[in-house]
């Protein structure tokens, strides 16, 4: 079964406010979204997924746009 959070509920998992949520959401986020009427959902799946490629080992590695070691 697919867990959904809300805005204020990802906001809250990533550390992050809701106010940069709804800006990356309008500057094309790299974090899918499912719209359901007018609210905003998060799959915690994809918040996961996120997280993970946004995970490094070097400074180089974010500098040059590689990931996880790759």
């Amino acid at each position: 079964m697919t867990k959904f959070l809300s805005e204020v509920q990802a906001a809250e998992f990533l550390c992050c406010s809701v106010a940069k949520m709804q800006r990356d959401r309008r500057l094309g986020s790299k974090i899918p979204y499912v719209k359901i009427g007018r609210s905003v959902r998060y799959r915690l799946a994809d918040l996961e997924r996120y997280i993970e490629q946004q995970t490094y080992t070097s400074t180089v590695q974010y500098g040059k746009g590689v990931q996880n070691g790759r």
